[in-house]
């Protein structure tokens, strides 16, 4: 692919754009989302975006992410050092840190070590290093399938983040893998006219040495979802989607007001490293739900976690908190010390607690504020694991990546309860409806 993207000739470097990479090319909105098919020349072409970003803006750090480990090293590093160490000599490769280092203009490369001081950086960095993104102030980012399941909505914003004090571009090559952030964080503020955003889709036969007889293969013996993703770079809703009854138009909704006598109510998934807090409110003789509040976090104790609800309660009707799993019993006991009593949920089971917050959904009893980019993110992402033959399994992909929808499960199980039974009626006491 990199030899039909650039050629040297009478040592002027030219670059043989296809008709979807010249749209990109052509693109000044601060984040740009290159969204196509497979093989399209997505890859290759990053790192040439980020180059002219250099270009612009001179001496300082750059991030070029990408969703996993081996694609960094299989897949993405290889495609900047062809561009910066082969074709422009302007890049020489630190493997210890994983930067490149850019070269002064006029001095050349000035580092004798890598924790030398240098003109410029590009900072290599894979959403599935942690908090590796959270190390670095940039100028631009390049984001290489950042639509992977292994690239969630806070590795998107750890990105921002690092690009906010100098309000650099973000520019995105994927594939789409999923209906998650991508889609209702950046193609969906595209499509609503947001100028701050902008998508180029095209299909992998957009590369001219795309096969159009593969194009076609995998057209007649693929499944239409998977192929319109893989392919033609559209989304769709992938086979085993368990949330599939969820529907922008039904249950989502701006930010209001809520009053504070409504009843509150708050599910919660323990975790030392996560834990999720979901708050929602019922609107009193319609039975509909607003879950208007979510947190995730790590790195407090359960009296720390408490606090913060107690403080965010006050003045705020809070009927009941339901949480953790059956056996997380010491937990409970642990919120309970810390004064919120704390419910097991009345289902136990995970296949069970889907149930209660599908039959929210389709009974269309919820409505999510759409401030909740991370909930939003994990339903859109949310999918049972394929056979071989693409037929979904009973088995959960990652399960254990989705805080925010176990603790939507225990809220949901403590709200639909047995028959008779709706809410609580006070902390730790269930009501019964009239």
């Amino acid at each position: 692919m990199a030899a039909s993207l650039w050629r040297i000739e009478s040592d002027r470097l030219h670059l043989a754009l296809h008709a979807g990479q010249a749209e990109a090319w052509a693109s000044e909105a601060r984040f740009l989302a290159i969204i196509a098919g497979t093989q399209s020349g997505k890859t290759s072409f990053l790192p040439w975006l980020l180059w002219r970003e250099i270009e612009r803006g001179g001496s300082g750090d750059y991030l070029a992410v990408t969703a996993s480990y081996d694609l960094l090293k299989l897949k993405f590093l290889p495609a900047l050092r062809e561009c910066f160490e082969h074709v422009l000599n302007r890049g020489r490769y630190w493997a210890g840190d994983k930067i490149i280092e850019l070269a002064d203009p006029e001095k050349g490369f000035l580092a004798q070590t890598a924790s030398d001081p240098m003109w410029g950086r590009i900072i290599l960095r894979s959403a599935s290093a942690g908090g590796g993104l959270e190390s670095a102030t940039a100028k631009a980012a390049i984001l290489d399938e950042a639509g992977q399941d292994e690239f969630g909505v806070e590795d998107w914003e750890a990105v921002l983040r690092r690009l906010s004090l100098s309000q650099g571009r973000a520019i995105i090559g994927t594939t789409p893998y999923n209906v998650g952030w991508l889609k209702s964080l950046f193609h969906d503020r595209w499509t609503a006219g947001d100028p701050n955003y902008q998508v180029v889709q095209f299909k992998s036969t957009a590369n001219p040495q795309f096969p159009r007889e593969e194009y076609e293969r995998a057209k007649a013996t693929m499944p239409a979802w998977r192929f319109q993703m893989m392919y033609e770079g559209l989304f769709s809703r992938p086979a085993g989607m368990i949330y599939d009854c969820f529907s922008d138009d039904f249950h989502l909704c701006d930010d209001l007001a809520l009053p504070a006598h409504w009843p509150h109510y708050l599910g919660v998934d323990f975790g030392g490293a996560n834990t999720a807090l979901l708050w929602a409110v019922e609107e009193p003789g319609t039975e509909r739900l607003f879950v208007f509040d979510e947190t995730l976090t790590g790195g407090k104790s359960t009296p720390d976690h408490a606090a913060e609800v107690l403080e965010k309660a006050k003045g705020r009707n809070l009927v009941a908190a339901w949480g953790g799993a059956p056996g997380e019993t010491q937990q409970r006991w642990d919120w309970q010390a810390a004064g919120i009593p704390m419910l097991p949920p009345p289902v136990g089971d995970v296949e069970g607690g889907i149930d209660r917050v599908t039959q929210l959904f389709k009974e269309k009893r919820i409505k999510i504020f759409k401030s909740l980019k991370g909930l939003r993110d994990e339903i859109g992402s949310y999918r049972r694991k394929l056979d071989k033959q693409g037929q979904p399994t009973e088995d959960i992909e990652d399960k254990r990546a989705y805080h925010r929808l176990d603790a939507l499960r225990y809220l949901a199980c403590g709200l639909v309860n047995a028959p008779g039974f709706v809410a609580a009626g006070a902390v730790g006491r269930p009501r019964r409806r009239d």
